[in-house]
């Protein structure tokens, strides 16, 4: 896994929980916390990571995923506007990430291993997201689409109908759209 993973990882972890709080869940995890954003890292360092955030937190696992996601957007629409600017909603941003986003991600951190999405869209107006990785992080998909729609200033349900962590093939999530507000700049 790529670094910067991990950088925006301490970053959330910093700004929401405080300096203290990063320091521990790497004593916690057994991690060095020294990562260079185009550095490749062990994904059980992540693991770990989550493990202590987990623990210290009082949450599950896939909530401290999720939660980082989500708290994750911001930082991101900060350093690559580029990949945001152009949308106005969630759903335009959603379906830009196999054939523009990770490949620019490619070309940013080579030797990513990014995720492939596909895409339905039924006549209800819902989006279905499948997902597929290797690393099951299907709780990361989902915290970084309701901060998409935190950014776009939209309200989004998520539903997750189908999960490898289940046993099913792929994990599909049901994402249903909710304007709350104008788009944030």
């Amino acid at each position: 896994m790529k670094g910067v993973i991990f950088n925006l990882l301490e970053e959330v972890v910093r700004q929401e929980h405080g300096d203290d709080t990063w320091d521990r869940l790497l004593e916690d995890a057994n991690c060095e916390g020294v990562y260079a954003s185009l550095g490749s890292y062990a994904d059980e360092e992540l693991a770990r990571l989550v493990t202590a955030a987990s623990s210290a937190l009082e949450i599950e696992p896939d909530e401290v995923i999720r939660w980082f996601g989500r708290k994750a957007v911001p930082l991101l629409a900060e350093r690559y506007p580029r990949f945001f600017e152009p949308h106005s909603s969630t759903l335009s941003f959603l379906l830009t990430l196999n054939e523009i986003i990770h490949p620019e991600v490619r070309k940013i951190y080579p030797g990513a291993n990014v995720p492939v999405f596909d895409f339905e869209q039924p006549a209800d107006g819902k989006l279905l997201l499948g997902y597929q990785s290797s690393r099951g992080l299907c709780a990361l998909a989902e915290g970084l689409t309701q901060g998409a729609a935190d950014h776009y200033g939209e309200t989004v349900q998520l539903a997750h109908l189908e999960c490898t962590g289940r046993g099913d093939q792929r994990c599909l999530i049901e994402v249903s759209f909710q304007t709350v507000g104008a788009a944030l700049p």
